[in-house]
């Protein structure tokens, strides 16, 4: 119902934004078809912010979603997916914005495809076939490089040039197969076999150039990518360009993101490998004659000390100090041998005094009757006995003639 307005009776701005709320409100829940063109997630709130554009005209609508509806979307949404929302219009009186408010997101076009793409990577990732540990290292250097192609494409004169530049030697052996198209994941597949069953092949890249998503979903299909899990040659995934991420890049041992790149990856440069190898051997001789001038200078300073100088100087000073004390050793025994002597003769001497065969050499004699007892008075004898002197050398036999005793001497009393 039209508001009745005039320049005395103008109506007030809320009343305008309540009738504008109401209109739209009448409108009620549509199907709205477009693409994200923007995403604002704010922390802490329960609603997600997005942009729909229109696809042909240069209009956009704000549009919201819940939080729990928008992160159990599979796969994520994202800016750039074109989408059919079902949503109801809003409209903000106290800002005077226009919304719409979705309740139900889907996919359409190439969004659908990506989704279906998304929800494959997920069950083959589940499974374990892109698990990091099953990706095998690359050869340093492969005798023989197997390459899987169109014909006469630019992606293989990309590899081959770019892998026979850096090593002229290389061996490309060439299993050409369709890269677009329904049969091109077939022939992919037993061009990889047949490769694969080569055992001078040490290694298969897949090349193609870029393309629309379309053109590439061979490289996403799912025998596709079950083949080169079971192979046993280690695969390197050269399908269009950086922003490509078909599910081949995911199950490939190694990805390159162009074909010029995987004929860098699968060989070494060899004007590298021989600027390493000299400046290797440069390192090796300067560590080398680091080490021997360090050892020969620790052999001059040990040189260069006096014992190793002249060896026969430390020997001089121990053969002096030998000799010093080799005299004083035989001087020492021999004073003690002299004190010695000196004690033993003197012991002697003494011995000698004390002995009777001294005294009787003095000219003594002891005199013994004949029952052998020593005679020490002249009473003890009578005139005509016969006695025994025992003289220095030898006995004597000898009479009595007479006994007189000593005037000079008191006899010697009992009392």
């Amino acid at each position: 119902m039209a508001l009745e307005t005039s320049p005395s009776a103008p109506a007030p701005v809320r009343q305008i934004a309540n009738a504008i709320a109401g209109w739209i409100d009448r409108l009620g829940a549509v199907w709205v078809e477009g693409q994200i063109a923007q995403i604002n997630r704010r922390p802490g709130v329960g609603t997600v912010f997005l942009t729909l554009r229109d696809q042909v005209a240069d209009i956009s609508v704000p549009l919201t979603c819940q939080r729990t509806y928008f992160d159990g979307l599979n796969p994520p949404l994202v800016e750039g997916a074109s989408v059919v929302v079902h949503a109801r219009p809003s409209y903000y009186a106290n800002r005077g914005t226009l919304s719409l408010q979705a309740r139900e997101i889907r996919m359409v076009g190439l969004g659908e495809l990506l989704a279906q793409l998304e929800r494959r990577r997920q069950l083959l990732a589940a499974e374990g076939l892109f698990a990091a540990e099953l990706k095998r290292p690359l050869p340093f250097l492969p005798r023989r490089v197997g390459l899987v192609t169109a014909p006469n494409s630019a992606a293989e004169r990309d590899v081959v040039e770019n892998a026979r530049r850096r090593w002229p030697a290389v061996v490309i052996e060439t299993a050409y197969a369709a890269m677009q198209g329904p049969r091109s994941a077939a022939e992919v597949i037993e061009a990889l076999e047949r490769l694969d069953r080569q055992p001078e092949v040490e290694v298969i890249v897949v090349a193609r150039g870029g393309g629309a998503v379309e053109d590439l979903l061979p490289f996403s299909d799912e025998g596709l990518i079950r083949a080169v899990h079971r192979l046993r040659t280690p695969v390197v995934s050269a399908i269009g360009h950086e922003p490509d991420s078909p599910l081949l890049d995911l199950v490939a041992d190694v990805r390159a993101s162009t074909p010029t790149d995987a004929g860098k990856l699968v060989v070494p440069d060899v004007a590298e490998e021989q600027s390493g190898v000299a400046w290797a051997r440069a390192r090796c001789r300067s560590l080398l004659a680091a080490r021997i001038d360090r050892e020969q200078h620790g052999l001059d300073g040990l040189r260069s000390r006096p014992v190793l100088a002249d060896p026969r100087s430390l020997l001089s000073s121990r053969t002096d100090e030998l000799t010093a004390l080799r005299d004083r050793a035989r001087r020492t025994v021999g004073h003690r041998l002299d004190r010695a002597a000196d004690d033993i003769a003197h012991h002697r001497a003494r011995a000698r005094a004390l002995s009777p065969l001294e005294t009787l050499r003095r000219g003594y004699a002891v005199l013994q009757d004949a029952e052998g007892h020593v005679v020490t008075a002249v009473g003890a004898v009578a005139p005509g006995a016969e006695l025994s002197a025992r003289v220095a050398d030898g006995r004597l036999r000898v009479g009595v003639l007479a006994a007189d005793p000593d005037p000079s001497r008191p006899e010697e009393s009992d009392g």
